[in-house]
């Protein structure tokens, strides 16, 4: 069970800091993979928190009109993947480093596309949460229930083709929002990192 806002940020931590990272993905190559972060923003919200999606622009040459989350690639100029994610977050969606209270991270994602990409997990209050999105990047950004999303039981497994590979992704839907591939896969480190119980369906 997923605690109230007010007590979301410490839970969170806490779990984080106790979890052995695990790494994943949908690419079995490791090694040649340029490095990457995401920020998976929980919004604390009075009616239960929320997660941070974006909608990638429609021109994009890879990943276009998919649900993501804010990020890219590590630059020189980043400290480490948070500062990364944080800044990839600002350039973005226009969130404002100061207000995201970081709790942790999670193990790295290997990416079809030839990332090798570092979850950061954080918590924004609400009332600071003033957004400008760059339509370069982003079509749209939204929230969809962390109680939808840290549900294991609402993802399904199923069989897609992607670059020519055959293979098995996760997806979970909701409000018309399909969240799949490395998003879906994150949000499932996140899970087993916060050792909430269930599973995915299997329809493969």
């Amino acid at each position: 069970m997923i605690p109230a806002s007010a007590e979301l940020a410490r839970w969170l931590h806490q779990r984080l800091a106790a979890h052995q990272p695990r790494h994943d993905g949908d690419h079995p190559d490791y090694s040649a993979h340029r490095a990457a972060a995401v920020l998976i923003a929980l919004v604390l919200r009075p009616q239960g928190a929320t997660i941070l999606l974006t909608e990638r622009a429609q021109h994009l040459s890879t990943h276009a009109g998919q649900i993501s989350f804010p990020g890219g690639r590590v630059e020189e100029t980043d400290a480490d993947v948070v500062a990364a994610a944080l800044r990839e977050a600002q350039e973005e969606i226009g969130l404002d480093p100061a207000q995201v209270s970081v709790v942790g991270r999670l193990g790295s994602y290997a990416t079809i596309s030839g990332y090798l990409v570092t979850p950061v997990v954080a918590c924004v209050a609400a009332e600071h949460l003033a957004l400008s999105v760059d339509p370069g990047e982003v079509a749209a950004v939204f929230e969809l229930p962390a109680s939808v999303l840290l549900d294991p039981a609402r993802y399904e497994r199923r069989v897609v083709e992607r670059r020519g590979i055959r293979g098995v992704s996760h997806f979970v839907e909701y409000d018309g929002k399909l969240v799949w591939g490395a998003t879906a896969g994150m949000l499932l480190m996140l899970i087993a990192a916060l050792d909430i119980d269930g599973s995915p369906r299997d329809l493969t």
